[in-house]
């Protein structure tokens, strides 16, 4: 399966670490992430979804043993894509735009937000079902907060400081699925970088 460059108004391509070793599996995961973000999470079960990648159960359970096994690789993915796309946006040279905001405009953009949409509809699926994504909750969790701790300004980092952008940004995005108010939330995200700015100024 060839890969290309994508330019950060769309998710960062997939991941190209060991993609000999397990060519078929991931093509049948990027299939599955593929469905699940036009089509969501709600009533999923395995044969069908086979069906819907033309494959069967049979083969799915071969490759990720369970569809549990399944599902966490495609939040798995899910996460590495926006974490890159995270990261590219981040590594601007603009530096009038903090990355909080700068994914923030990315991610409401009507390309990306079906997979934040994702996103957020899976780690509510996850957490309903901690026995079995419990780890990857956790993990995906600690990711997050290390990306951000690492992109905040010297003047605010802290681990409160980036707990608190990655709390804003969910309940702002949460809310944006709901509303779909685009102006009216990235005011708002325009307000909290205001207040985060001052504290770094006042501390």
């Amino acid at each position: 399966m060839t890969t290309r460059r994508m330019s950060t108004r769309s998710i960062a391509g997939p991941r190209l670490t060991n993609r000999s070793a397990s060519n078929r599996k991931e093509q049948l995961r990027d299939a599955a992430l593929a469905y699940l973000v036009e089509h969501g999470l709600t009533g999923v079960s395995l044969r069908p979804l086979a069906a819907r990648l033309g494959t069967s159960a049979r083969i799915l359970m071969f490759h990720f043993k369970s569809k549990e096994g399944l599902m966490t690789e495609v939040m798995e993915e899910l996460h590495a894509r926006l974490q890159a796309s995270f990261l590219t946006l981040s590594e601007s040279s603009d530096r009038s735009v903090p990355p909080l905001k700068r994914f923030w405009l990315w991610a409401r953009d009507r390309n990306n937000f079906p997979y934040l949409r994702l996103l957020y509809e899976s780690q509510i699926v996850a957490a309903r079902n901690g026995k079995q994504y419990g780890r990857h909750l956790k993990k995906a969790s600690a990711d997050w907060q290390r990306l951000v701790f690492q992109r905040l300004s010297e003047s605010v980092r802290s681990r409160e400081m980036a707990t608190l952008c990655i709390a804003v940004f969910d309940g702002l995005f949460l809310e944006l699925i709901v509303t779909g108010d685009r102006l009216r939330l990235t005011r708002a995200m325009d307000y909290f970088v205001a207040i985060a700015r001052r504290s770094g100024k006042d501390a």
